[in-house]
């Protein structure tokens, strides 16, 4: 997540929010390395005493953790990207090898809304003239927190600086 402002004031907020990786790409090929490594040794002990049917299964093993880790970092190539500038809040998800999707609201009018305090199951949502935008669904609750807030002193701030125009 990352916050900042242009020297000129017209951008209050720009913020960007992207998954969590718990495992970094040379780190899965370690991981698949070891595991891989140990799968075979005790696949081959096994294939010694006979058990041969065994070793296939180490193998299955194997590769339903590839594809569940391959799975995450699928999922994990996404971001939310948003924009408080001008007169509007602009929300751009972009998921990989889709259409980026765009949002579009009034900042005056707009609510944030978000469980205090957070827990997992709490939601950070957008909401203005009976629009719903959850965002931010892929972040830890302290994370989504952080956002809210972030999203909150930007809004606060346009708000004071309307009302003094």
């Amino acid at each position: 997540m990352s916050h900042s402002a242009a020297s000129d004031g017209s951008v209050l907020l720009d913020l960007e929010l992207r998954p969590h990786r718990s495992l970094p790409p040379a780190g899965f090929g370690v991981l698949m390395a070891v595991l891989g490594a140990v799968s075979l040794a005790a696949g081959i002990v096994f294939l010694s005493i006979g058990a041969w049917p065994v070793f296939g299964f180490f193998g299955l093993d194997v590769l339903a953790v590839y594809v569940a880790f391959r799975i995450s970092y699928r999922r994990a190539d996404m971001a939310e990207r948003l924009r408080l500038a001008g007169d509007a809040l602009t929300v751009d998800r972009i998921v990989r090898r889709r259409t980026a999707e765009r949002w579009t609201f009034q900042p005056f009018w707009l609510r944030v809304q978000m469980d205090e305090p957070p827990r997992w199951d709490s939601r950070l949502v957008l909401t203005s003239h009976g629009r719903r935008l959850e965002i931010g669904a892929f972040l830890a609750p302290t994370e989504r927190a952080g956002a809210a807030q972030a999203l909150r002193s930007a809004l606060s701030l346009y708000r004071r600086h309307v009302s003094a125009s």
